[in-house]
């Protein structure tokens, strides 16, 4: 995937999303306002594939981490769903899709909301 830095591949796959009804963010927001998808490094975020005198190549996790309201367990988790499958279909090309994690229920200051992550990866080389 070419890109001149790291930050600039996530943000193109932030930028793929755009088109979706939910607010989108290529790194972790102070107060992410749901619907929203946050792009950010997943565990373990690099693994070296090559190094050489004139590139490096790196395979890049990211978590996908899709976020809405939780208002209702039955219809929260229907809309979770249903931007979990626009994610999907709005996938750009050169990511491999991993697992999708459980559900959970995370709060933000006074607000209740239901989250799942999108395990992704793509490869990366940086010139020298």
């Amino acid at each position: 995937m070419p890109a001149n830095a790291i930050s600039d591949t996530r943000a193109a796959l932030a930028n793929a999303f755009s088109a979706l009804s939910a607010n989108v963010y290529a790194s972790v927001p102070e107060s992410p306002i749901p619907p929203a998808i946050v792009v950010v490094p997943n565990s373990p975020y690099m693994e070296v594939k090559l190094i050489g005198k004139t590139q490096v190549k790196v395979e890049l996790n990211f978590a996908i981490t899709a976020i809405v309201a939780s208002n209702s367990n039955a219809g929260s988790l229907d809309n979770l769903e249903k931007l979990i499958m626009g994610i999907l279909a709005a996938m750009p090309a050169g990511y491999v899709v991993g697992q999708i994690e459980k559900p959970t229920v995370l709060e933000v200051g006074q607000s209740p909301m239901l989250v799942a992550d999108i395990n992704v990866s793509t490869h990366y080389t940086q010139t020298t």
